[in-house]
C-alpha cells in the first residue's frame, strides 16, 4: 500500500502524543547503553543523533507508523527538550541523515535488546495466566510485508499470487517465529527468517525460550519427534495438536478418556537419540461449534491424567489462539492494516521488526499494569482493549526524564546545554 506522507497537527505539544516515559521504563536507558557498549555501537563522538536516541527512534517509528520520518524525529526531540535549556534550537535531520544513522545503529543492539528487555511479565495475581502452577504459552508463526524493493525482495522473497502461475505477492515478506505469554500477549523468544524459511525451522531458535514453569502450546504445524524432543528438553510441559496422519497406538486407557502411547521417529527425523518419547494423547469433539473439525486430537508431555485432566487440557488447547490474537495486534492495530514497514534494506527490516516487538512489548507491560491496578480485584488483561493502550501511549504525558543528550553537559543535537 502507498504511504501517504503524514504529520502531527499544527501546534500539538509532543507530550501529547508520545510518552516517552511508558517506552523507557519498558526498555531502560541504562540497558541501551550498556547493549550498546557491549555490540560496539555507542557513539565515539558527539553526534546530531546519538546511538541511544536512533534505538527509542526505531521503537517509535512503529508507534507512528502513519507519520513520517522526520515527523517522528522532531516528535522524539521535542521529547528531549525538557531536559535542555529552554533556548535549544532543535534542528531534525532529514531522511537521508536519519537513515545513515539507523545504518550505523545496525539490527543488532536492537535485536540484541528485545532478547534482553522481553520476557513474560504475568505474576501469579495476573488472571487467565496460568494453568494449575505452570505459567501459558502458545507457539506459532506469522509473516509482514516490507518494503517493495529489490534487496528485499532478494533477502526474503515473496509469497506466490493467486493470479496465476508464474506470478507473486505484491509485497516482499519476513517470516517471524515466536512465543506468547497466552495471559499479557507479550511476544518473547522470536525469531526472523525469509519468506522462505519454514516456520519449523526457524522455530529451533526459539523452543530453548521455554522453561520448566511454562506449558506450551502449538498448532499441528509442529508436531513432530525432533522437535518435540528439543522441547522437552526445556522441562517446559507441552500440549500439542497432532496431525491427522500421525499414529500413536493405544497403550493403556485412563480413567478421563485419555490414554497412554508413543512418539516415534520416521523418515523425515534428524536426531541421532531416536528412544520412544513416552505422551499422552486426548482426542475429543466439538459438536456444538460451528466449524469446528470433525476431531480434534492433542498430545501432550504430562503423563499423570491427576496433573492435567483430559477435559481441562482440551479447553486449555483452544486458549493457543490468543497468539494470533497477539499477531493481530501487531500487524494489524500497532502496524495498520494494509501497512508495510518501511525499511528499505534487509538490515534495517530486521531492526525495524525488532523495534515493533519492543513497541508492542510497551504497549502490553503498560497494559498488564493497568489490569493488575483494577479494583476491586486485578482483571484479566485480555478484557482491555489494545487499541485503547496505544492511544493512551501515544497521548499521555510523559512523566519521567526520559532521553538524555548524547553526553554529559550535552544538549539535544549534542549543542552545550
Amino acid at each position: 500500500m502507498a504511504r501517504t506522507v503524514a504529520g502531527l497537527p499544527e501546534g500539538a505539544r509532543v507530550t501529547d502524543y508520545i510518552s516517552l516515559g511508558v517506552v523507557t521504563k519498558a526498555v531502560p536507558l541504562g540497558t541501551v547503553q550498556r547493549i550498546l557498549e557491549e555490540t560496539g555501537r555507542a557513539s565515539q563522538r558527539e553526534r546530531g543523533l546519538p546511538a541511544h536516541v536512533m534505538v527509542y527512534y526505531v521503537i517509535a517509528l512503529a508507534l507512528y507508523m502513519q507519520v513520517s520520518y522526520r515527523e517522528v524525529l522532531r516528535c522524539l526531540l521535542e521529547g528531549m527538550r525538557w531536559l535542555a535549556e529552554p533556548d535549544v534550537t532543535f534542528r531534525p535531520a532529514g531522511a537521508s541523515a536519519i537513515s545513515q544513522a539507523r545504518s550505523r545503529l545496525g539490527p543488532e543492539p536492537v535485536k540484541r535488546l528485545y532478547e534482553e528487555v522481553v520476557a513474560p511479565i504475568a505474576t501469579p495475581e495476573t488472571p487467565g495466566a496460568w494453568y494449575r502452577d505452570r505459567r501459558l504459552v502458545s507457539l506459532d508463526g506469522t509473516t509482514l510485508d516490507i518494503g517493495d524493493t529489490q534487496a528485499n525482495e532478494e533477502a526474503f522473497g515473496r509469497p506466490a499470487s493467486s493470479r496465476g502461475a508464474n506470478a507473486t505477492g505484491a509485497f516482499p515478506q519476513l517470516r517471524l517465529v515466536g512465543l506468547v505469554e497466552t495471559g499479557t500477549h507479550v511476544v518473547f523468544g522470536a525469531a526472523l527468517g525469509a519468506y522462505t524459511d519454514s516456520e519449523v525451522s526457524l522455530v529451533r531458535e526459539v523452543v530453548p525460550a521455554l522453561r520448566p514453569d511454562m506449558l506450551c502450546l502449538a498448532d499441528r504445524g509442529f508436531m513432530g519427534f525432533d522437535l518435540w524432543r528439543e522441547a522437552l528438553a526445556t522441562q517446559a510441559a507441552l500440549v500439542w495438536r497432532a496431525k491427522d496422519n500421525m499414529k500413536f497406538p493405544v497403550e493403556e486407557r485412563f480413567d478421563d478418556g485419555s490414554y497412554r502411547s508413543t512418539l516415534r521417529w520416521n523418515y523425515f527425523c534428524r536426531s541421532k537419540d531416536r528412544t520412544p518419547i513416552p505422551v499422552r494423547v486426548i482426542e475429543y469433539e466439538l459438536p456444538d461449534v460451528r466449524d469446528a473439525k470433525p476431531r480434534y486430537r492433542i498430545v501432550t508431555s504430562i503423563l499423570d491424567p491427576d496433573d492435567a485432566p483430559a477435559a481441562e487440557l482440551a479447553a486449555l488447547y483452544h486458549e493457543r489462539w490468543e497468539i494470533e490474537t497477539a499477531f493481530d495486534e501487531l500487524k494489524t492495530h500497532l502496524r495498520g492494516a494494509r501497512v508495510v514497514l518501511r525499511s528499505k534494506t534487509p538490515a534495517l527490516v530486521r531492526q525495524e521488526a525488532f523495534g515493533f516487538l519492543l513497541a508492542h512489548y510497551a504497549v502490553r507491560d503498560l497494559m498488564h499494569q493497568a489490569a493488575l491496578a483494577a479494583t476491586p480485584r486485578a482483571r484479566d488483561p485480555d478484557t482491555l482493549s489494545f487499541v485503547h493502550a496505544v492511544r493512551v501511549i501515544r497521548r499521555t504525558l510523559a512523566r519521567v526524564a526520559a532521553l538524555p543528550p548524547s553526553g554529559p553537559g550535552a544538549g539535544p543535537q549534542g549543542h552545550p546545554a
